[in-house]
This record gives C-alpha cells, structure tokens and sequence, in this order.
C-alpha cells in the first residue's frame, strides 16, 4: 500500500500496548500515568531502587494472578475478599485500583504515595465480619495485613526473578523486600520483613494458619478457568494462568486443588511464560523514535 507523504500508519505495537494499559490502568490511566510520573517533588523510591525494577517489568502479570491465588490461602483474607471486594462483578476494576496503587507507591511523589496508603487504611477500617465457621475477621488486623503483604512481595519477587527482563541478584532481592517494607509499614503492618531471609521466615509462621476454603477454590476456578477476558487473550492468559500455578509452592497448588505436571513446567509452560511475558514488555514499551 502506498503510503501517503506525512501520514504514519497505525503501530500494532502501539495498539496492543494500549490496550493492555487500558485494561490495566482503566479510563483514568493515562491522566494518572502523567500525575505520577510527572509532578515534581522527593519519591519514596529513587530510579536506582530494585521495586522500580520489579514493578516495571511484565513479570508482574504472571506474580500478580500468583500472588492471589496465595493470599486466598488465609480464611480471614479469603473471607474478606468474598464478601467485601467485588472482585467477580468488577474484577478489570479492582485490578486497576491496585494498579494504580502500585504504580503511585513505587513511582510517585512521597505525599501522594502516604495519601494512597491512609486511602487503603481508611477502606480496611470498614472491611470486618465473620467467617462461616464463626471466626471474627477485620481488614485492619496488622496479622492479617502481613499475611497478605508476605505472600504479595514473595510472588511478585518469584516472578520476576523467573520471567523479568533483569533478574536481581543478592542484594538487590534484598533490597526488593526491604522496599516493600516501606509500604507496607505505611499500610499498617508492624515490622514486616526486610530482606529475603526474613520473608521466607514470615511465610513459614503462617504455614498452620493456612487450609484452602471452598471460598479459596472458587476463586481459584473463576481467575484460572472463567477469566473475564476476551476472546482473542484466553490463549495469553491461559499461559499467564499456568505459570502463575507454577509459581505456587507446591503444598499450596496441592491445597487448591491445582493440577501439576513438573516435567511439562519445565519443557513447555515455562518457555510459553517467557515468551508471553516477552511479548507484553515489547508491546508495553515505547518504541525509539529514529526519526
């Protein structure tokens, strides 16, 4: 086709990266992008710190569906997310509220990073109940909150040392960790761990805490199985799916029910997971203008 003087024709890559930041991001996602990234003043983080790293890479979409499918592993957490979240009748937006959380966090000026955190605190003080079996349960509980920030900083650092584009080394998922911490102390959870040693310790104390709930296995069916995504991703996302199952321990995909064949993580769901995940950083990052 012969292509007019001046006229640029539509970039697929362009097209399939908006389309995942819309998804992502939501209607508000651009205007939230140019806040974040563009009002001046001091970050929690600076450019050379390992949590810019880990949340700037497509790893994240493999750790993100992995870290749920843990947390759900807590009854009280499972429980919560049941009846308060709305996850099943909005789940495009929960996903872009905490999205947008991670992203202001990680990159945005200091004050609008303490204003997302008191945001969140406000909406746990409201978020109480209780289970089926008759356990009280609040949102709030600094036990509950670590749970949840334990099993999220394992799963993304797992994922991103397994399918990011620059994995850490020693020091830099400690660094990962103790970057986290800083969150999550804004958040409300005591002492939470600072470097990787540590997060393996937290992560083992709750071991007995832990059963999967009929709540828990529903979830897992709906994220895995009847993904409210269309059809032309069910294949990405059925790959995305399997390796966030592969990155489970393994007790836990065992507790939920997870079908596991570890020859065929090895020899094809993890290559297919380095390859969609490579697929999504190409899309998801602008090309250089050469003029």
């Amino acid at each position: 086709m012969r292509r007019l003087p001046g006229h640029r024709l539509p970039d697929p890559r362009a097209r399939i990266g908006d389309m995942i930041f819309s998804r992502v991001a939501g209607p508000e996602g651009p205007g939230n992008r140019a806040r974040i990234h563009d009002t001046p003043g001091p970050r929690w983080f600076g450019p050379e710190r390992p949590v810019r790293r880990v949340h700037g890479d497509a790893a994240m979409f493999i750790g993100g569906l992995s870290a749920l499918l843990l947390q759900s592993l807590h009854p009280l957490a499972m429980a919560a997310v049941a009846a308060h979240s709305g996850f099943r009748g909005d789940p495009w937006g929960r996903l872009q509220r905490t999205s947008t959380f991670l992203a202001v966090t990680t990159y945005g000026p200091a004050d609008s990073a303490q204003e997302a955190c008191e945001r969140v605190r406000a909406v746990h003080d409201t978020v109480r109940g209780t289970t089926a079996e008759g356990e009280e349960y609040a949102a709030a509980d600094p036990h509950l909150l670590c749970w949840v920030h334990v099993a999220e900083v394992d799963s993304f650092l797992r994922a991103h040392q397994n399918y990011g584009a620059r994995p850490l080394d020693e020091d830099g998922c400690d660094g990962y960790v103790a970057d986290m911490a800083r969150i999550a102390t804004a958040l409300g959870v005591p002492d939470p761990p600072v470097d990787r040693a540590g997060l393996a310790e937290r992560l083992a104390a709750y071991r007995g805490e832990l059963r999967a709930t009929a709540e828990a296995r529903s979830t897992a069916r709906f994220l895995l199985l009847n993904p409210p995504v269309p059809l032309l991703a069910r294949l990405p996302y059925g790959i995305v799916a399997a390796n966030a199952v592969a990155l489970l321990p393994r007790w836990a995909s065992r507790a939920l029910w997870l079908p596991r064949v570890p020859p065929a993580e090895s020899v094809c769901v993890r290559p297919l997971g380095t390859a969609v995940t490579a697929g999504i950083r190409w899309a998801m990052t602008p090309p250089r203008d050469t003029g």
